[in-house]
């Protein structure tokens, strides 16, 4: 039977199949979606602000640095040259961790100022306001532009060997959520769809200030029944705060919410999760940091949930505990032990 059986595509599908992409940021994340995309048969280039790392993955088809069991695939162009990466392409993906974001959109928005269609995956919040990062897009980037965000449970070295992943992609527009979802959608990474921005942003952030209280519980010996305890207390005052903040109950539920919750709590592949190990084996913050070598986004969640919760005057006792510990250095037992001697309540109350 020839191709004259095939249904007609949809104008999204079509979209994705023939849309070009610029991914900046050659972490782990940033090149395992790099990898994924030119292994989709996408044309892809990945940004690296270092040179070392961008004559790796091309000569060497490695990231040495941060995948360096994964061989990456052969048609995966990189590049230090910002300005040829971005102007050349439909769609711009930015891999950098939140405290990057604002300066690396504002070099975007220079150099398409036309417009730009635009996808993040970082996880985080503006570090000095504790805003969502999509305000700043709202402020900054260039009329007709379009954005959306990816996130889910998701680690990047099991993304790039190819086994199974979900992830959520969240837009305003409903069109370029779909279009977003068919660029990165193949057999083994299924893309959901939302228009719910806010609370994708919400879930991806909030998410490492529970992994860092699950990794403080577990490096202090307390054992599983703590650790989901823990998690589940962890879930009610985030959907305290998400209720205030108007965020559907749907999406905290899903994959961008509880979905990452339990993965980043519960796996030590999560970043956040080893620094709170860090925190309870007696390490300092700056120590724990450098133990982990990569970008503790839990940090700043931290600071942020705790100025968020007192301006909602919503009660958030593991958050409070947690910025004690960051901010005022609060030893991790202590912490424990004053969550554990709060007066008795009702469970929903």
């Amino acid at each position: 039977m020839g191709d004259s059986s095939r249904p007609p595509q949809s104008p999204a599908a079509q979209a994705g199949s023939q849309r070009t992409v610029a991914v900046l940021g050659a972490g782990s994340w940033g090149t395992a979606l790099a990898n994924h995309l030119a292994a989709a048969n996408k044309q892809t280039v990945l940004w690296a602000r270092s040179e070392k790392t961008a004559q790796q993955v091309r000569q060497q088809r490695r990231n040495q640095s941060f995948l360096p069991d994964v061989t990456l695939h052969p048609s995966l162009q990189c590049t230090t040259d910002f300005a040829a990466a971005v102007t050349a392409v439909t769609d711009v993906l930015i891999c950098v961790p939140s405290s990057a974001f604002k300066d690396i959109v504002g070099r975007v928005a220079e150099l398409r100022q036309t417009g730009v269609d635009l996808i993040w995956a970082c996880k985080g919040l503006e570090p000095d306001t504790g805003r969502f990062l999509s305000d700043y897009l709202d402020d900054c980037l260039p009329d007709n532009s379009r954005y959306a965000i990816i996130s889910g449970p998701t680690f990047a070295t099991e993304l790039a060997m190819g086994l199974p992943t979900a992830i959520t992609a969240a837009a305003s527009d409903p069109e370029y959520a779909s279009t977003v979802a068919e660029l990165l959608h193949t057999e083994r990474l299924r893309v959901y769809t939302s228009t719910d921005i806010n609370g994708v942003q919400f879930g991806g952030a909030l998410k490492n200030v529970y992994a860092i209280a699950a990794g403080i519980s577990d490096g202090l010996g307390f054992g599983a029944n703590a650790r989901v305890a823990l998690v589940t207390r962890g879930l009610a005052e985030l959907g305290r705060m998400a209720e205030c903040l108007d965020i559907r109950r749907e999406t905290l539920m899903g994959l961008a919410g509880v979905g990452d919750l339990i993965l980043t709590c519960t796996d030590n592949q999560s970043r956040n999760r080893r620094f709170g190990i860090a925190l309870a084996d007696g390490l300092s913050i700056d120590e724990a940091r450098l133990s982990v070598g990569q970008a503790v986004e839990g940090i700043a969640a931290i600071r942020a949930a705790h100025r968020l919760s007192a301006k909602l005057n919503i009660e958030m006792p593991i958050v409070e505990q947690l910025y004690e510990v960051i901010e005022n250095g609060k030893a991790p037992m202590l912490a424990v032990q004053t969550l554990l001697s709060r007066k008795q309540r009702d469970e929903n109350g």
